[in-house]
């Protein structure tokens, strides 16, 4: 399922940060226009559809006590050019996000390899993802 394969053509890919639209946990019903990393492509019932982790500006290294007794788990990737301020990120491991492509609203910018990979490595704690 995961897999990196970043290519700046204006289509949304594994390694690449996107905007798309997630849902909130509390209310499914709502949500907003979110940066989201994409990590591979998913199958549900024989559609096709991309799998990602959130990100934020927000950190949440102060609180990263009570966010884990929440349920919440982050881990920092840095700055990158999908935040136009350049702020430092943080990516949510614990909530897979499940994305059609009509979700997915712009291509932001691609994380390196080396982010990618520990990206996927720390999600495995939380998802059965290959």
């Amino acid at each position: 399922m995961t897999s990196y394969e970043p290519e700046a053509d204006g289509q949304p890919d594994p390694g690449e940060v996107v905007w798309g639209w997630v849902p909130f946990e509390e209310d499914p019903s709502q949500g907003k226009d979110r940066p989201v990393l994409l990590i591979g492509h998913t199958e549900i019932e024989g559609v096709e559809y991309w799998a990602g982790l959130m990100l934020t500006s927000q950190d949440h290294d102060r609180d990263a006590a009570d966010e884990a007794r929440h349920g919440r788990h982050w881990m920092d990737i840095g700055t990158g050019a999908w935040d136009d301020e350049h702020r430092p990120s943080e990516v949510r491991l614990d909530r897979l996000i499940i994305l059609e492509d009509a979700a997915i609203r712009r291509e932001g910018a691609a994380v390196t390899r080396e982010v990618f990979d520990r990206v996927v490595a720390e999600a495995r704690r939380f998802h059965a993802i290959r």
